[in-house]
């Protein structure tokens, strides 16, 4: 099962694909990885999804095997629902599957709401569907790591010494808290930090987890998820920056939403509950089609 890889023309320049298992006649899932500007890198592994339908991968515009565009008026949110559009064209997927996780959760809303033709499901994985709800929550995150490491925090943010190397450890607490649990820290995650596009991030995130600075501040599509009427499937970890309490906010407003916390993980139970990851996912969108 020979995966199939190219490039896509879009808005700003070409973006790189690979489609496992494209001669399944059952219904495609698309990948969105998160960020922005983080790559499909660690999701790699979701390929396995493709021993029952077609697994698209790609990485979007200024990241991973992508070309990178200095023009800065491109990291935008509504160019990036164009892009996957034009990537949707390009593979003349008429009807599919979206698997977004963290940022791709905030695309995929965002993508639906402009152009729900053809999407049989969604899953927002470890979603980020209110920035400003989700800033809230790592203040609250924030307060369960050690005294010393809150107070390197916030003194470096107030004296706008966010690249310090204090500050950058006191980050990698949170992110053994948050992001990803496992320890010794996957070797293969480490690798795939080349392939991140970090101005995307800055342009439309921020300097960090914490603070929401960039064009993405105001995003905030509760009040429209009760009009997802398609299968919807939201999940996290037990330890996820995307808490529980809030993934369950979110499906509660979701008609016909599902919900599932993996125990063990935090924000990467893709790489830290792999096989129970493949299982629920598999399990949901076989129940779709």
């Amino acid at each position: 099962m020979a995966a199939q890889e190219g490039f896509i023309d879009v808005t700003g320049g070409k973006v790189w694909y690979q489609i496992h298992n494209r001669e399944s006649t059952n219904t495609p899932v698309i990948i969105l990885h998160g960020g922005p500007g983080s790559s499909h890198y660690s999701m790699q592994g979701l390929r396995i999804l493709a021993e029952d339908r077609p697994v698209i991968f790609y990485d979007q515009l200024g990241c991973g095997k992508s070309d990178r565009p200095t023009d800065q008026s491109l990291w935008n949110i509504d160019r990036f629902v164009e892009e996957l559009e034009q990537v949707k064209d390009g593979l003349d997927m008429k009807e599919f599957h979206i698997l977004g996780h963290s940022w791709g959760t905030t695309l995929a809303a965002a993508y639906y709401l402009a152009k729900p033709e053809g999407i049989k499901s969604i899953i927002f994985s470890s979603p980020c569907l209110s920035a400003p709800l989700w800033a809230e929550d790592q203040e609250e995150n924030r307060k369960l790591l050690p005294a010393d490491v809150q107070e390197t925090l916030r003194r470096n943010e107030e004296n706008g010494t966010t690249d310090s190397d204090e500050y950058k450890k006191a980050t990698e607490v949170f992110n053994k808290h948050f992001v990803c649990r496992l320890d010794p820290y996957p070797e293969f995650l480490k690798k795939g930090r080349e392939f991140r596009g970090p101005e995307v991030y800055n342009i439309m995130w921020g300097p960090s987890e914490f603070h929401v600075t960039g064009n993405l501040k105001s995003f905030d599509c509760t009040e429209q998820l009760k009009d997802f009427t398609i299968p919807t499937l939201y999940t996290c970890g037990r330890y996820d920056e995307a808490t529980p309490k809030s993934t369950e906010y979110f499906r509660s407003l979701t008609p016909n939403g599902k919900f599932h916390v993996f125990v063990q993980s935090a924000h990467m139970p893709y790489v830290e509950e792999p096989e129970e990851y493949v299982r629920v996912i598999g399990e949901f969108l076989a129940s779709v089609d």
